[in-house]
């Protein structure tokens, strides 16, 4: 340790040169940061060298920790809104819990990654903390090497050059799951056009994206212990009046407590005035709130549902029940036991009823879930599942972002898919059987709201994976 210490200390006054060489590869990295790491949440970074990446972020609650005396005071001349600790990473004093654990470039370095990691999880993490670690791909040893020898790199000590699965294993051990994982920089100079070509379109795509530099992982501790969470259980219904009383009868007990919550949207039927007399027989049996939508979609109904719950976890069913309530109970264990942040239902997975799904829905379904996997970096099967699960806590936090992708979404799924996503939430897929109707008819038309689908998922590719 003391002779890596006295190396990175004679290096501090060179530091800032090879930054500069390399100033594209560090913007490119602020730039990934700043889209991954919410401006809200605290954030520490481990290895922060004379701290040119922690204070280019945002954030008003950071800190950028080094064992070198050198880089930190390095650090603290050039930037000194940030506040610096001289620590080192593998035997950590520090022991304060942050959002957010910046690991950037330093795994290689570290002499036993599992019990760093290990010693994070206790000392730095909370139950909702995300660790960062960027590395780089193996293919690009020899590359990088040229690049000390050349003096355009900054110069190392012997490193570990880890796989994407041993990093991946790494976190296992450490308790630590992956929630999304990538690869950026194919071409890391610039050079006009070029560098914009290579990098923002074809380093994305697949096979040639394993040729990118940098490989990156966000991660999550995984819950030592189970919760137990109140429960609000919104029913968007429009034209739905033979469903209402049926939702109340089969849907189960559980949670230390439950809401229901209807939102009638503009129904043509007798669907609100159904409401309204099944909330009055149930009345002793639930606590249910009865709202009539101030506009137009699904994604209104929800918002606008949502926004009234007073519980401690949010879920969608759709008054059709063609996903059966009986199921509800599978989400909310996902939820309370850790599984997941964003529970997702999948119709796609078992046998489902003769008529409850068009063929054409479903081919395009599947073919909703492959883009969206790759948009998101997380697996999606079935993207347009009705129900859909998150604590309120999360929601709240997408409901505050929800003006980087805007209020584009009158479903509803994608705006929580695409906002789940961006605040780095881990989203689990629960296998539901999907049921044919036994009143009413879709309010969805195919064409015309596929159509609108589509756009809306170029749309978030730009956003997410075109930044």
């Amino acid at each position: 340790m003391q002779k890596s210490k006295e190396y990175f200390d004679r290096l501090a006054n060179k530091r800032a040169r090879f930054i500069k060489r390399n100033r594209y590869y560090y913007r490119d990295l602020i730039k990934f940061l700043k889209y991954s790491v919410p401006q809200d949440a605290s954030v520490i970074e481990l290895g922060c060298g004379i701290g040119n990446v922690i204070s280019a972020l945002p954030n008003t609650n950071k800190v950028g920790v080094d064992f070198s005396d050198k880089m930190i005071e390095e650090a603290k001349k050039k930037n000194p809104n940030v506040k610096y600790n001289i620590d080192d990473i593998e035997n950590l004093n520090h022991s304060q819990s942050y959002d957010y654990v910046l690991l950037l470039d330093a795994i290689n370095s570290l002499n036993d990654v599992q019990k760093t990691l290990t010693d994070l999880r206790m000392k730095l993490c909370h139950d909702r903390t995300r660790i960062v670690i960027t590395y780089y791909n193996i293919l690009w040893e020899p590359i990088m090497r040229l690049g000390e020898i050349l003096h355009i790199k900054t110069p190392s000590l012997k490193q570990s050059w880890l796989s994407r699965g041993d990093v991946r294993a790494l976190l296992d051990l450490a308790r630590f799951e992956v929630v999304t994982e990538g690869e950026r920089l194919l071409f890391p100079k610039f050079f006009p056009a070029l560098s914009w070509l290579l990098n923002v379109f074809i380093a994305k795509l697949p096979i040639l994206r394993r040729l990118c530099l940098v490989q990156y992982v966000i991660a999550r501790p995984l819950p030592y212990e189970r919760k137990e969470y109140s429960v609000s259980i919104l029913i968007p219904a429009r034209n739905e009046s033979g469903n209402i009383e049926r939702a109340l009868k089969e849907i189960p007990k559980f949670g230390t407590s439950q809401e229901i919550i209807f939102v009638e949207g503009n129904s043509t039927d007798d669907t609100w005035e159904v409401i309204k007399e099944m909330s009055e027989k149930y009345k002793n049996e639930w606590e249910i709130q009865c709202l009539q939508q101030p506009g137009k979609g699904k994604g209104d109904a929800v918002r606008a549902g949502f926004a009234k719950a007073k519980k401690e976890v949010l879920m969608i069913l759709d008054a059709d029940l063609t996903v059966d309530p009986s199921e509800l109970p599978k989400f909310y264990e996902a939820i309370a036991g850790g599984t997941g942040e964003f529970i997702n239902g999948s119709r796609l997975v078992y046998p489902m009823d003769k008529e409850a799904m068009r063929i054409l829905n479903m081919i395009a379904n599947k073919c909703f879930g492959v883009l969206f996997t790759w948009i998101l970096g997380q697996r999606l099967k079935d993207t347009l599942c009705g129900t859909k699960v998150l604590l309120k806590s999360d929601y709240d936090r997408i409901t505050a972002n929800r003006s980087y992708f805007g209020d584009f979404d009158p479903f509803g799924d994608f705006d929580l898919l695409f906002g789940s996503a961006k605040q780095n939430l881990k989203i689990i897929d629960v296998p539901i059987r999907y049921r044919d109707r036994t009143y009413g008819s879709t309010n969805i038309s195919r064409f015309r709201h596929g159509l609108l689908l589509l756009r809306m998922t170029v749309f978030a590719a730009r956003k997410m994976k075109f930044y």
